[in-house]
């Protein structure tokens, strides 16, 4: 009998999160564009790590984090971003801004927190200018 090495089977659980993770961005980008900003970059990855999502509201740049949870089990989902989570999410703003030619007046850390339960209402967290 031939197994298959561990690291080659799909882990459904991660497969779970990956999916979550990707409509709670789906549902921030609506939420967001219907407050009027407009989308430059989504999952904007360099060696430093990724941006969710980068967005212009009027003159400012917007570096969003969005954080999804189909339950608050285990808190809501912005308590899982820190000051130190906050800060390096500056740091890939900066990177951004190196990478792209944009000039905005201003750049703000903003966090989205979806919150995604099964066969319920989906609620919708935004936090603009953090830390």
């Amino acid at each position: 009998m031939t197994r298959t090495p561990a690291s080659l089977v799909p882990d459904p659980v991660a497969a779970h999160n990956r999916r979550l993770g990707r409509r709670g961005e789906l549902l921030a980008e609506r939420h967001l564009r219907h407050l009027g900003m407009v989308v430059l970059d989504r999952n904007w990855r360099c060696d430093a790590g990724e941006i969710d999502l980068v967005l212009r509201d009027g003159p400012v740049l917007v570096i969003c984090e969005v954080k999804t949870r189909s339950s608050s089990d285990y808190g809501a989902p912005l308590e899982a971003v820190d000051q130190r989570k906050a800060e390096r999410l500056r740091r890939l703003g900066a990177r951004w801004l190196r990478s792209h030619t944009c000039h905005p007046e201003d750049v703000r850390v903003d966090l989205v927190g979806v919150l995604a339960p099964p066969g319920r209402p989906v609620q919708i967290e935004h936090v603009a200018g953090v830390g």
